[in-house]
């Protein structure tokens, strides 16, 4: 099916966020199935995810979070390629979704490489402090160490921490399927939480 009508490549475009000429390749290679061109570019934006890496992502939008009370508010910036999928519903979603996560977690950076090094030194220090006082055997001190900074880092750095609305995949993970699903590169660049009485 080589001619593949504009209507179909927009509707498709409008419900997958994913580029003009990869909708029109997964119409041409479904023969004009929507659902089977959907699941396509699914398998297809997973694999193309790490690629995105390097790309900017300099397109997006803030999203917000203000708690009933008034007393908690979160700002997160979430960055995307293109307008376009800054305006989709998925993008809007997860960029609320993010903030109200934020505002019950209480992340101290997005990502590892943004903790400041002195911090990760400390607990590094008083985790190896407890494994001696535990009596742990000295050639598997340094593994529970690092788990123990492992999970650290799940608890306190959001990229790395379990989705509070979907315990079973990470922030992380989250920002990455939706790259998937749009071709895009996705990126959490920064937040703000602020809260009555701290700081």
């Amino acid at each position: 099916m080589k001619d593949i009508p504009a209507k179909l490549v927009a509707e498709l475009r409008a419900r997958t966020g994913a580029g003009m000429m990869d909708c029109k390749r997964a119409l041409e290679e479904t023969s004009g199935n929507v659902e089977k061109a959907v699941d396509l570019l699914r398998q297809k934006g997973a694999a193309k995810a790490d690629k995105r890496a390097g790309r900017e992502a300099t397109e997006g939008l803030i999203g917000t979070y203000l708690h009933h009370d008034g007393k908690i508010g979160v700002l997160v910036e979430l960055n995307c390629e293109t307008d376009f999928v800054a305006r989709t519903e998925d993008f809007k979603a997860l960029a609320r979704d993010l903030a109200v996560h934020i505002a019950a977690t209480n992340p101290l950076a997005v990502r590892i490489e943004e903790l400041p090094a002195e911090l990760i030194q400390r607990e590094r220090q008083v985790y190896e402090a407890q494994v001696v006082e535990q009596k742990k055997p000295e050639n598997i001190r340094a593994k529970i160490v690092d788990g123990m900074l492992k999970k650290f880092y799940e608890e306190n750095v959001l990229l790395e921490q379990k989705f509070v609305r979907d315990d079973k995949r990470t922030v992380g993970e989250l920002v990455k399927a939706l790259s998937a699903k749009t071709g895009e590169k996705v990126d959490v660049r920064r937040f703000a939480r602020l809260q009555v009485g701290e700081g």
